[in-house]
């Protein structure tokens, strides 16, 4: 009866010495707040790179003229989308100006 008390004895001492290691946290992919894409909105970012392609003495890259407008990249390129197809602006090395 003893060494079946001892070797249980043992057992839980081996439980013991075992830690659990926690779970790992994943990063989730920041995401960006939801923005409904209507022609009304596309229409104002539209606005926004025009009158930073006005207020330019030379042609702008992308990304200047989301820097100077104050929008990001991807509203930049929807306002272009709308200008380009309006024909109200040109680009020729990858500079934008104002026809």
């Amino acid at each position: 009866m003893t060494v079946k008390k001892e070797k249980i004895a043992a057992d839980s001492k081996k439980k013991s010495n075992v830690t659990k290691k926690a779970p790992m946290k994943r990063a989730c992919a920041k995401k960006e707040p939801a923005t409904r894409y209507n022609a009304e909105y596309v229409g104002f970012k539209a606005g926004d790179v025009y009158r930073a392609l006005a207020s330019a003495t030379k042609p702008m890259s992308i990304s200047g003229i989301a820097k100077t407008a104050g929008i990001s990249e991807k509203e930049t390129l929807l306002g272009m989308g709308w200008l380009l197809k309006e024909g109200k602006i040109g680009e020729e090395n990858n500079l934008f100006f104002l026809i």
